[in-house]
């Protein structure tokens, strides 16, 4: 997958990149971990693209195995990126309550968010509440409120014009697919091409943001810690899939909505989420192995 981009970005409070606070925190570490930073660092900058590519996957493979052996209950892993992702909105809150800005967020993103969220609350609803229904409620109240505050308390943070992806560049395309690929449940057509909905929608509801930290050529730290804590959510939801399709032997796939057709595209789905995800993951797990808030987008 093609990278972010490929100028040099600064983590900073919206007005100006932080430098000094960086250079200090650096000089305040041990030296041997400066010194394991310094190598690591510089032994990854003498990869190639590709070979970067293939030591993520590695990783990536690495961490699977590692989840296979130690989560013998499947349904943690669930449980777990829904938690990830509500840390991820208290570092927001956070953000919102006690520096009284919102620059660098994407009311748009949330607002996808909240979205795919209320037709997934639907879905659940009629389907069976579960704790999964809790757990998505409480994700969206906690969504509401952060558009809320940016679109109201603290609009005058908003970059507004920084903020200029389209919705429908996502929406309408994910209500067109839902039409036509759609789980092969008990349930109404209805409720059946919502929930398609949803996890279309799902997968590139975090589109906006991304393209709101390209056209600001800033990334602040807050932001950049709620789409590593997104990314981190999704890698757990994938990894479900994967190991559910490796220790069913593939019979996962008529488990999931009873058709391959309707699986591969969730799947996807999921999986292109997140490998947009897990691009930027790369570049912040990168910037923080060399000690500086810089990361290119």
């Amino acid at each position: 997958m093609a990278s972010l981009g490929s100028y040099p970005i600064n983590f900073g409070s919206g007005r100006a990149p932080i430098s000094s606070d960086d250079d200090e925190s650096k000089k305040n570490r041990p030296i041997w971990r400066r010194r394991i930073s310094q190598a690591v660092a510089e032994w990854l900058k003498r990869r190639s693209f590709a070979a970067r590519i293939g030591i993520l996957v590695a990783v990536a493979v690495f961490a699977l195995v590692i989840l296979k052996h130690t989560v013998h209950n499947h349904n943690y892993f669930f449980m777990a990126g829904e938690s990830i992702h509500a840390v991820g909105l208290l570092v927001l809150a956070y953000k919102l309550t006690t520096h009284k800005t919102c620059s660098g967020l994407s009311s748009k993103s949330q607002e996808l968010t909240a979205l795919f969220l209320v037709v997934r609350l639907v879905c659940g609803t009629i389907m069976e509440v579960d704790i999964y229904t809790l757990l998505d409620l409480i994700t969206f109240l906690s969504t509401a409120w952060v558009i809320y505050m940016i679109r109201f308390k603290l609009q005058n943070t908003y970059s507004k014009s920084l903020d200029n992806f389209h919705l429908y560049y996502v929406v309408v395309p994910s209500m067109v697919l839902s039409f036509f690929i759609f789980p092969h449940t008990h349930h109404t057509y209805v409720v059946r091409v919502l929930w398609a909905f949803g996890v279309f929608l799902e997968s590139f509801s975090v589109l906006p943001q991304l393209r709101l930290m390209q056209n600001a050529k800033m990334i602040e730290p807050f932001t950049a810690h709620y789409v590593f804590a997104l990314g981190i959510s999704r890698f757990l939801a994938f990894a479900h899939w994967i190991i559910q399709v490796y220790e069913t032997g593939g019979k996962y796939l008529l488990l999931v909505g009873n058709g391959y057709f309707w699986f591969m595209a969730a799947f996807l789905a999921e999986m292109i989420q997140s490998f947009i995800l897990a691009d930027f993951c790369y570049y912040y797990v990168k910037s923080m192995v060399q000690g500086k808030l810089r990361m290119p987008v």
